[in-house]
């Protein structure tokens, strides 16, 4: 039993009404009637990720808990509120995988988290860290009548088995120690399973879960919200979250070994342009120091455990780490694991990849195993054909997540659901892997654990093509669904009905078709991202910008997402053409998607982006972003202001 008092703690609800969330701040008395709470709070908002450059302690990051959001909430604020409970809206928690947003937490004398509805990597991460959560609203009431509740008690009606066995033992990693010393057992049924038909994520999970005698065997079959372990078949740690995974490693297994380094790698991509001329002087100085000391715990770590590493410090290529795991270690079938939450990008490659919080991955590297849910699956048929040859995944995927389901009545439904989308359908042959990959990358902005595409000619090419892979064994790899297979919901979609589609500022959800924002004009173009830097997106820039001059009011911004995309453009003169037409080139990385590099969104300025998110400062500054597709972005370049594709000349 965990007794829990409000005593003379507060309860912080983080209400859309800004006025009301200063005054809890100052500290003036507020009732709770339901007003409206933030929908979506993001782990960019709970720590921005300035903070995230300065370390990953309680002691670093409580000061920094919700800072910066309209400038309502400043540096140290919560933590000085007296605040013990905070209290937030549906998919609270969305966003990065940063475990460092439960730190924040914790550091700031939150104890318990209310909320509406908690988004997936989030809730694990809480879990994994035993930090207590609910979603039910009436222990508010409880606790302002001065009630005590038993947090263990909120936490045994929530929590499955598995994630049990792991809040209550400790957390995740002493539950792992116990697992390899034989002093635990795996709390999830393994014999009387009926075989049944599966999705692909029921497929590739079943196959993978670790079985009591150790046996590779897994499971005849699996259900949707049953809680496994699996194993990993590739897992990844990058600069933004190496050193938190170092500490957490240490504490628990000391100097002992990962299980396997030949499937671990490390990335140094998130911080490698934030030295560049480009970005502001303020931004350095806040952030340069820190990063570069993140940077080399990466690196440290990397050579403790001889990890092979991209990037600078390491001896393999450099990019952005989900371009990396496309290029050269997806297989169908996979589990794929790194400490970003958009591993999904590598479900382009017909496996299950998604992302995991610090304690997750530490846990991966010393047994092999990662915790999953099995995600219920929504199938994404998609056919037909656009007429005009302008429609890309960008606007098809920002078209998806921007509908109610997945916006948001998944969650009014079960707060606890996870899911897959599984695309299919004749259009996918439209589009080369580049193209594809938009579509599983974004997924996560939609709620979803991950993305999974259907086996296609054009993967099968792609791995015999750039990996030298025999056709015969890719064939022999591919995880097909079952035809009879149960979903969630089929979700169909006809390339003709889906407008041209940009995400306004605030959230990736927030879809409009861009015939209603035609003419925002717009100062900042930025080609960025594991999204919206393949050398597919460039071409299609190059496209739309060939022949014109860019605008005088442009900023604008070319990161290729990694050294093979940025030689391959460099052969096929784009490089050239992007600064001619006046440019600026970097060299590969996440750059400005993170502010991390040029083409910060600085205060008062409107980016185009053709990244993944467009939270509040997300991308350094202040200034609106909207999510566009390449064609999008790139005709913005010349005329300066958001332009439907269909009015411009588009050049091969």
């Amino acid at each position: 039993m965990k007794p829990f008092q409000l005593g003379d703690k507060r309860i912080f609800y983080y209400t859309e009404d800004a006025a009301l969330v200063r005054d809890q701040i100052e500290g003036r008395s507020f009732e709770y009637q339901n007003q409206p709470l933030v929908f979506g709070v993001s782990t960019d908002t709970i720590i921005n990720g300035a903070a995230c450059t300065l370390g990953y302690t309680e002691e670093i990051l409580g000061p920094h808990f919700l800072v910066g959001k309209d400038d309502v909430i400043h540096h140290g604020d919560v933590q000085k509120g007296n605040f013990s409970v905070v209290v937030g809206g549906e998919s609270y928690g969305s966003g990065s995988s940063r475990e460092v947003a439960v730190v924040a937490h914790r550091g700031a004398g939150i104890r318990l988290v209310v909320a509406k509805s908690l988004e997936r990597i989030f809730r694990e991460n809480m879990t994994f860290d035993r930090l207590y959560f609910t979603t039910d609203f009436t222990v508010i009431r409880k606790l302002l009548d001065g009630e005590t509740i038993d947090l263990d008690a909120l936490m045994e009606s929530s929590l499955s088995p598995l994630y049990k066995s792991i809040f209550f033992g400790g957390g995740l990693l002493e539950f792992g120690k116990r697992l390899l010393e034989n002093k635990a057992e795996l709390p999830y049924r393994e014999s009387g399973r009926t075989k049944k038909p599966m999705t692909i994520a029921e497929k590739i999970l079943a196959r993978k879960t670790i079985v009591t005698d150790k046996s590779g065997n897994g499971l005849s079959s699996v259900e949707p919200g049953e809680q496994l372990f699996v194993k990993a078949d590739f897992l990844g740690v990058h600069e933004y979250t190496g050193g938190h995974v170092r500490s957490l490693y240490q504490k628990a297994f000391g100097n002992t070994p990962v299980n396997d380094r030949a499937v671990v790698r490390g990335f140094n991509d998130h911080f490698v342009l934030i030295g560049h001329d480009d970005v502001p002087v303020g931004v350095k100085n806040q952030r340069l120091k820190s990063a570069q000391d993140l940077a080399k715990e990466l690196t440290q770590f990397c050579k403790e455990m001889n990890i092979p590493m991209h990037g600078p410090g390491g001896n393999m290529p450099a990019g952005v780490c989900h371009r990396l795991v496309v290029e050269s270690y997806a297989k169908p079938g996979d589990v794929i694991a790194l400490t970003d939450s958009h591993t999904p990008t590598a479900g382009v490659m017909n496996c299950f990849a998604y992302g995991l919080g610090s304690t997750a991955i530490a846990m991966g590297l010393r047994t092999g195993m990662i915790p999953v849910t099995v995600p219920k699956t929504v199938r994404i048929w998609i056919e037909g054909s656009d007429p005009h040859c302008l429609l890309t995944p960008k606007d098809i995927i920002l078209h998806i997540i921007g509908d109610p389901y997945f916006r948001e009545q998944q969650w009014k439904t079960n707060p606890g659901d996870t899911l897959i989308m599984q695309f299919g359908g004749p259009a996918l042959e439209k589009f080369t892997v580049d193209e594809l990959s938009v579509l599983t990358n974004m997924t996560v902005e939609g709620s979803a654990t991950t993305g999974v595409v259907e086996p296609n000619e054009r993967v099968v090419k792609f791995l015999v093509d750039h990996r030298g892979l025999r056709e015969s064994d890719v064939r022999a790899m591919l995880v097909y669904p079952d035809d009879d297979a149960e979903y969630e919901s089929v979700y169909k979609i006809n390339l003709a009905d889906i407008p041209t589609t940009v995400a306004t500022p605030g959230d990736s959800r927030n879809r409009k078709p861009i015939t209603q924002v035609l003419g925002t004009k717009v100062n900042n173009v930025v080609v960025v991202s594991c999204t919206g830097a393949s050398l597919e997106d460039l071409k299609q820039v190059a496209q739309a910008i060939r022949g014109h001059k860019k605008s005088d009011r442009i900023h604008m911004v070319v990161t290729p997402s990694s050294q093979q995309v940025f030689d391959d453009a460099a052969k096929e003169g784009l490089i050239g053409l992007f600064r001619e037409f006046g440019a600026i080139i970097t060299e590969p990385g996440c750059g400005s998607c993170i502010g991390n590099g040029p083409g910060i969104s600085e205060k008062g300025t409107v980016t185009a982006s053709t990244s993944n998110r467009n939270f509040s400062g997300r991308m350094g500054g202040s200034g609106d972003v909207f999510l566009v597709s390449p064609f999008v972005a790139g005709i913005a370049a010349c005329t300066g202001e958001l332009t439907d594709p269909r009015t411009w000349k588009i050049l091969s």
